[in-house]
């Protein structure tokens, strides 16, 4: 967020300019942010559920070893992490989150259900994020025994988010043993072709 910085050598009128346009700045800025979250979570959603329509029942719920998770498994904890931290944390929603159990589960929960429950809780969390008071960014919460502000909340579900869609993605390619095709860089420009110069 940005700070309004008052100089003694403006005149009142000035600063009550400069406190609306950064006031108004800031607003801009939360609308954005938001917007950059909710995006972020409508990418890495599809992202997840084409990685679990590739595998098998039985592949949703192999670990590479007792140290590693499944997919199933961090299906079952991201639906945890978003709806502790945004729908209830932000939201106000009740806790219910029993997250020993996330990396416990066996399976099988079907591919149907996991899906469905992570498209809810990713819908849910969207919602909240897009109805957040800018104003409440910068507003301090208790989320899983840690005092964070709505700022910092959303971002750390963000990036929780896609670093175990990258470990879903992963256990998908070692199954499959394909490319899945989710990154594409943009063309690259033809190189301009350099004038000459005269003599």
């Amino acid at each position: 967020m940005f700070v309004i910085i008052k100089s003694q050598l403006s005149p009142r009128a000035g600063l009550e300019r400069e406190d609306v346009l950064m006031k108004a700045n800031e607003l801009m800025l939360a609308e954005a942010f938001r917007k950059e979250a909710v995006s972020g979570f409508e990418k890495y959603l599809p992202r997840i559920v084409d990685c679990l329509e590739l595998l098998s029942e039985e592949e949703i719920w192999w670990r590479p070893n007792e140290a590693s998770n499944s997919a199933g498994n961090l299906v079952l904890h991201l639906c945890g992490n978003v709806r502790q931290w945004i729908i209830s944390g932000l939201g106000g929603e009740p806790d219910t989150r029993e997250r020993d159990k996330e990396f416990a589960e066996r399976g099988p929960i079907s591919r149907r259900l996991l899906i469905g429950r992570l498209k809810k809780t990713v819908e849910e969390a969207c919602q909240t994020i897009s109805r957040f008071p800018a104003e409440a960014l910068s507003r301090e919460f208790d989320i899983q025994g840690y005092r964070a502000s709505g700022l910092v909340a959303i971002a750390h579900v963000y990036e929780h988010f896609a670093y175990h869609t990258g470990q879903i993605i992963y256990l998908a390619k070692l199954k499959r043993g394909n490319d899945l095709g989710f990154t594409r860089l943009p063309a690259a420009k033809p190189a301009r072709p350099v004038a000459a110069q005269r003599p």
